[in-house]
């Protein structure tokens, strides 16, 4: 999405999505489940990044590296949740 850079952080057990905008950041966080499932625990928005599609970009990177690397996507994180259920294209991502 225009405006924003989105980079991924792995680690052994969880990793992060951080979007920066402007010096501002945003955060997706994960837990690895196994080699094939990833857990959507928590999406951070700041106040300064509310209404600008941060979220939802997010996310969409989560789907589209969930797609291309083989694995699923396990929605606890409600706006992760809230997200598939409005985008019923990304079924094939999620493990519901």
């Amino acid at each position: 999405m225009p405006g924003f850079d989105i980079s991924r952080e792995d680690g052994d057990t969880k990793g992060r999505y951080v979007l920066t905008s402007d010096g501002v950041e945003a955060e997706l966080t994960y837990s690895i489940l196994s080699p094939r499932t990833r857990i959507a625990d928590h999406t951070g928005v700041p106040d300064a990044l509310r209404g600008t599609g941060a979220g939802l970009a997010l996310v969409t990177r989560l789907v589209e590296d969930a797609r291309a690397e083989g694995w699923k996507i396990v929605p606890l994180c409600p706006f992760v949740n809230a997200q598939r259920r409005r985008h019923p294209e990304w079924a094939d991502a999620f493990n519901v």
